[in-house]
């Protein structure tokens, strides 16, 4: 059963500004430790990826708490929501701390996409609920 869904469009032109203007302390405060590793590897070969990166996954986080219907207050954080890719590449949610806690205690199941081009990140997450066991 549908639980909420939630997009968000990015103007990764926006995401350059910040991290101009604020250095690596933005993407510290958007991105869970594996994502900020990642950010990391990619700003050092090519930067302009580093910020596609940024971009995406800040999109990704928007849609999320979106489709959760709490927006950005707790016990949804930047940093506990984490946008991974499985072994096909596919995006996937990964939940931390006490956003995990509550997501698992609703019985709820995240579905992400993300995309980019040009000047823009887009996201769409779709949240169900698990039926019972």
């Amino acid at each position: 059963m549908m639980y909420g869904i939630g997009t968000d469009i990015c103007d990764i032109r926006r995401i350059r500004a910040s991290l101009e203007r604020h250095g690596e302390r933005f993407a510290e405060r958007v991105l869970s430790e594996h994502e900020l590793a990642t950010w990391r590897a990619r700003s050092v070969r090519w930067p302009e990826r580093g910020v596609r990166y940024l971009a995406t996954r800040f999109s990704a986080k928007e849609a999320f708490s979106k489709a959760i219907g709490l927006g950005m207050r707790m016990p949804m954080t930047w940093r506990l929501c984490e946008i991974a890719n499985l072994a096909s590449g596919a995006p996937v949610v990964v939940l931390h701390g006490g956003l995990k806690t509550w997501f698992e205690a609703q019985g709820l199941h995240a579905q992400i996409t993300l995309s980019d081009e040009t000047n823009y990140a887009v996201s769409f997450c779709v949240v169900e609920v698990r039926p019972p066991a």
